[in-house]
């Protein structure tokens, strides 16, 4: 038996020759939170060149609003002005193309001016109008598979962004809620989602993540990322997304899952081993 999934049949195709789905590994990275301009640009230089030194395609990302915080007193980030100006200007400057959530309908419009890929949060990934508006922008869609969802449930999903015109679209997996604050990771849904034919990404961060366990914010096990990421890519999986943050610990959001800037390399160093060993058989 070949320990091989279904070749992708719709890719992504993103200006500049970026292709997901066609076999090389790519990598959606960047903070949780858009904090603010110069931290944006450092990340992301800092990510395009370990990537360009790996031979790893790379997409930014980032999101101009946490809508959906634990607390009220939360920060959420610079809102969606000051946000497509910074990915703009990341977009620009450093020539990767850039992706950020939406959260309600009427922000498709105005992200897909700027933005390459559209994502859509777990926490809504059954909200039609929301998945229509994205798809309709004719940017790619990346979906997140929600905590409360079965792999097969996300061919609906699917089917809402094709209805809508458009075939530019990809699934992310970030866990599956385990009774309270705590996720885990089906490895076989993986298998599952990447055989409706759509490029499947890997969330190594958010996978760690525990929802809501320090009451007004969530809080994580960040040293089991490496692991996690590894086991997915040895599954198959197209890419892998992750928050990376210069220091992690002063993060707005996510502060106890997102990973050190400074730290990884040696992380993508030894997951290309295992994507290339994968990618043999």
């Amino acid at each position: 038996m070949r320990l091989l999934m279904k070749e992708i049949t719709n890719k992504i195709a993103l200006d500049g020759g970026l292709e997901i789905g066609g076999g090389r590994f790519t990598l959606i990275a960047g903070p949780c939170a858009i904090e603010g301009e110069e931290m944006c640009m450092e990340v992301a230089e800092g990510l395009k060149r370990v990537c360009a030194e790996l031979g790893i395609q790379y997409i930014f990302k980032a999101s101009f609003d946490k809508a959906n915080r634990s607390s009220i007193h939360s920060q959420r980030g610079v809102g969606i002005g000051r946000g497509m100006e910074i990915l703009a200007k990341v977009k620009a400057e450093c020539g990767v193309p850039v992706l950020t959530d939406v959260h309600e309908a009427w922000q498709c419009a105005i992200a897909a001016e700027t933005a390459d890929v559209l994502q859509i949060p777990a926490f809504l990934a059954r909200q039609t109008d929301l998945v229509v508006a994205a798809a309709e922008t004719g940017r790619a869609v990346n979906v997140k598979k929600g905590q409360f969802m079965a792999p097969w449930d996300m061919k609906q999903v699917i089917g809402k962004c094709v209805d809508s015109g458009n075939t530019q679209v990809m699934l992310t997996e970030r866990g599956s809620s385990f009774g309270y604050n705590t996720l885990v990771v089906d490895m076989t849904g993986l298998v599952e989602m990447r055989s409706y034919g759509y490029p499947v990404i890997f969330d190594a961060t958010h996978a760690v993540q525990k929802p809501g366990a320090n009451g007004t914010s969530s809080g994580g096990c960040r040293e089991y990322v490496p692991y996690l990421m590894n086991a997915a890519l040895a599954v198959g999986v197209d890419g892998i997304f992750a928050e990376v943050h210069p220091c992690p610990e002063k993060a707005i959001s996510d502060a106890a899952n997102q990973i050190a800037l400074k730290d990884i390399r040696p992380i993508l160093e030894h997951a290309i081993e295992i994507d290339k060993i994968t990618k043999r058989y």
